[in-house]
């Protein structure tokens, strides 16, 4: 909306040229985003409260999580406001990939503030029934795939990337469809599984973002992609104010959800930004990239398999409770102790993704 403003403006003040600059509108997105979730933040808050819309506690988990029943949540509302006026604000809005993130996001958002919706408002212990929340996220998920590949108009688009190997690309065909199927709504999941303690799983998807803004910037420049022996995609790099939109809102999420958390994210948040970082992952051609710079996702993911699995074939648990986070609090670790190290662990594990731009 404003790239369009300046654009008009441009031909009478030659000031507003600087607003057609990508870099500058990423950090205008992240900068606008953060400062609305600020703002709208503590109203949020105090409105939550006072409906009452506030965290449900399991009587088998950490003792240390009791005194967080009554907690606000359904606070992953404040970031989708952020990032979608934010990404609206800066985004060149004739972007396809735009609007195609935007409504993947906002989609799964509305699966999870429906099951959020209806335990903590209608008191359904079982909220959204597992097998509808997964029929609905499968249908968001084979749309945004199946429109990628009808929409595709160079073969790279559709390829597989296989990192750290230059022009290494396997050619999917309609086998694109299910990768992207999976890696959106498996990454949807993943986030959600994480979202366990205090910010836990809100910084891991910021860093994520800010990488994958990186390479979304890197793909969409014909002269950095050819430099650096990744695709080129064209128009993928306007998402890198989208990522800008999403760090900025997601640090203001955590300014209150940072331990002890005044708010939480709720399916809400976690399903939505999951599906997102998902589905740019997809758009950049960095799937494997996401599932090593989203190792801590994976981990949570593969330790709820392994429980659920090892206790249905032997009757026994691997771990004291999936996911895995619950295990090392229940090990003794302060809360606050297996948050950071999660975050220095994701922290590494980007600065790998990110190594993988140049080593080929």
């Amino acid at each position: 909306m404003l790239l369009w403003l300046s654009e008009w403006l441009s031909r009478y003040f030659h000031f507003f040229h600087v607003f057609q600059y990508l870099t500058l509108r990423v950090i205008l997105g992240a900068m606008t985003s953060l400062a609305i979730a600020l703002l709208v933040g503590p109203s949020m808050i105090r409105r939550l409260s006072f409906y009452k819309v506030g965290q449900v506690v399991r009587n088998d988990g950490p003792q240390s999580h009791l005194s967080k029943a009554g907690t606000p949540t359904m606070g992953g509302t404040l970031i989708l406001i952020a990032i979608t006026l934010s990404t609206l604000l800066w985004t060149d809005l004739s972007n396809r990939y735009i609007w195609l993130t935007l409504l993947v996001m906002l989609g799964f958002g509305i699966i999870g503030w429906w099951d959020d919706y209806r335990k903590l408002i209608l008191k359904d212990s079982r909220g959204l029934p597992g097998k509808k929340k997964y029929f609905f996220q499968s249908l968001l998920g084979f749309a945004a795939a199946i429109y990628l590949y009808c929409s595709a108009t160079l073969p790279v688009e559709t390829q597989l990337l296989i990192p750290f190997f230059k022009s290494v690309l396997l050619p999917l065909g309609p086998l694109f469809i299910l990768l992207a199927y999976f890696v959106i709504v498996g990454t949807s999941n993943a986030v959600n599984l994480t979202d366990g303690l205090d910010g836990l799983a809100i910084m891991p998807a910021v860093t994520v973002a800010a990488a994958l803004g990186i390479f979304a910037y890197a793909t969409g420049n014909l002269n950095h992609a050819n430099y650096l022996s990744i695709p080129y995609v064209p128009g993928a790099g306007e998402l890198a104010v989208f990522c800008g939109a999403m760090v900025g809102a997601g640090l203001g999420f955590l300014w209150f959800n940072t331990y002890p958390a005044q708010i939480f994210m709720g399916d809400v948040g976690a399903l939505s930004l999951g599906a997102a970082l998902g589905l740019i992952a997809v758009i950049v051609r960095q799937e494997l990239v996401l599932f090593l710079m989203g190792g801590i996702f994976v981990l949570e993911t593969i330790s709820v398999i392994l429980q659920v699995a090892s206790f249905k074939l032997t009757g026994k648990r691997i771990f004291r409770m999936a996911p895995i986070h619950h295990h090392f609090e229940l090990k003794g670790w302060p809360e606050p102790r297996v948050i950071v190290r999660f975050w220095i662990i994701t922290f590494v594990l980007v600065l790998c993704g990110l190594a993988t731009l140049k080593l080929r």
